[in-house]
């Protein structure tokens, strides 16, 4: 329920933005609301509006666009947890997570994530705002984020490492802002935001001593652990199977088990029997490699001749046009359950990535809308959904490795990572490989939990997986909570 609204600050941004194409610098708004939870009711303040990013002599260099929602009966603050959000890309705003997962705001949507219209928002019932405070961000040049100064140089803001070292600085600056320093403090990224999130667990405890309580990583990147070859190769092939599942693809023996008790064959398949397959190249025997496509083609839908053709190495472009070929369709990248349609049904990869034109079909009229007409950010600034980012330097990504050292240095410091089993951009079974690389000990193994979804990128997207991991993520941040006068200590 939207309330009134007023200036935070000095700065009267409703009287001067329309007219302007770049954001003010500095500058906030306040909105008052009210939510009728899953567990409970209550009020809540949003605010919006930009803050800067300062360079070494403390000129402004950018702005940085956030949401921040605090909850309102709240008598300690500083024992609130708070949870702070970056989306991916790199390049992509804070829109996703923020109108479809965690956010008190839903865009419209049916039950498995298709556009509706009309467009717009609605109450989103399984928020985790009645267990933590919630702050979106917008890095640079995305959202309503901008480079203010044209001679500012782009390589301190587009890059693995710039990004995770202006970021650290914006979040110090904004926790100091709004007295957040004793309350415990969460990282969620989604995408290469995971990449973001990773990096920033370790920067923000070496060079701004801000110790945090958990990271959650949805849908992760490599975050910079090496794959390459025959363990890239054998990695796709749980994914694979889940998608064939999921389109009635595979054998109908594997179509009559349940997808979660497919998915540990293929995996031990995977490991155990088409990686060193794929190892020996060349050398393989002629009996091994005719038994290794069987299994290939039995666990992915996909025909023997065909896996044969491309030396047993399926890349991801050709399997989302090869699944469905014989029906004159494609499917997804992100969430392989979405369809598309492309010119000629030959070749060797999809025209065009059918989830993501159906997504931004639904959440560009509904970022646009709210937060003109339910949060008063009134602007004439484009909400950049993919912004100028690029060149991006992805040099000296050690990001996994990052996060591990964080967790060794800070032992109240837990992960969490969520993953859709049908998305193909960063699958489910590469998310469990890092947790493997960044741990090969498991001498942390009793700080991580991995849980998987019945969806794509987003999972949440989908209705029951949306309440899912809400819950999932309700459970970990009380979960992670120290007990009071709990020592930090191994």
């Amino acid at each position: 329920m939207k309330g009134t609204s007023f200036l935070l600050v000095t700065l009267l941004l409703t009287a001067t933005v329309y007219g302007q194409r770049m954001p003010v610098a500095d500058t906030s708004i306040v909105t008052k609301h009210h939510i009728v939870g899953q567990y409970e009711s209550f009020d809540y303040s949003a605010i919006t509006g930009q803050q800067p990013v300062w360079d070494e002599g403390g000129d402004v260099l950018a702005t940085v666009h956030f949401t921040y929602y605090t909850r309102e009966d709240v008598s300690n603050r500083s024992e609130r947890p708070l949870v702070i959000s970056f989306n991916g890309g790199p390049g992509s705003g804070s829109v996703w997570m923020h109108l479809a997962y965690t956010g008190p705001r839903l865009l419209n949507i049916d039950e498995e994530g298709y556009p509706l219209q009309p467009y717009g928002v609605k109450e989103n019932p399984y928020t985790i705002l009645d267990v933590a405070d919630i702050v979106f961000v917008d890095p640079v040049n995305t959202g309503f984020s901008r480079i203010l100064d044209d001679t500012a140089d782009r390589s301190q803001f587009f890059g693995v490492n710039a990004d995770i070292k202006y970021l650290a600085e914006w979040i110090n600056t904004f926790v100091t802002r709004f007295d957040r320093w004793t309350s415990p403090k969460y990282l969620i990224g989604e995408s290469y935001g995971t990449t973001r999130v990773a990096g920033l667990a370790r920067e923000l405890q070496e060079a701004q001593w801000m110790y945090l309580n958990g990271v959650i990583l949805v849908s992760p990147t490599d975050l910079g652990i090496n794959r390459a070859g025959a363990v890239e190769q054998a990695n796709r092939w749980p994914y694979y199977a889940a998608t064939a599942w999921f389109h009635n693809q595979l054998d109908q023996d594997l179509q009559q088990i349940d997808l979660e008790e497919l998915l540990p064959q293929v995996e031990t398949f995977a490991i155990n029997d088409l990686l060193p397959a794929l190892a020996k190249g060349a050398s393989i025997d002629s009996v091994e490699r005719m038994h290794i496509i069987k299994q290939m083609s039995r666990f992915s839908g996909l025909s023997e001749i065909v896996i044969a053709q491309n030396n047993l190495n399926i890349p991801t472009n050709l399997f989302w046009k090869e699944l469905l070929r014989d029906e004159g369709k494609t499917i997804g990248r992100l969430d392989s359950r979405y369809i598309g349609i492309d010119f000629r049904d030959a070749g060797e990869r999809p025209d065009y990535n059918a989830e993501l034109s159906s997504w931004l079909h639904s959440f560009t009229p509904a970022i646009n809308h709210y937060y003109a007409n339910e949060l008063d950010y009134k602007t004439d600034v484009k909400y950049n959904m993919f912004g100028p980012v690029h060149p991006w330097d992805r040099s000296r990504d050690n990001t996994g490795m990052d996060l591990r050292k964080a967790m060794a240095e800070n032992p109240f410091l837990q992960l969490m990572v969520q993953s859709g089993y049908y998305d193909g951009a960063c699958d489910y079974f590469n998310a469990k490989y890092n947790l493997w690389q960044m741990d090969p000990s498991g001498k942390l193994n009793s700080r991580i939990r991995f849980k998987g979804y019945r969806s794509g990128h987003m999972m949440y997207l989908r209705k029951e997986d949306l309440i899912m991991a809400n819950e999932d993520i309700r459970t970990f941040i009380k979960e992670s909570l120290p007990k009071p006068d709990q020592p930090a200590k191994y």
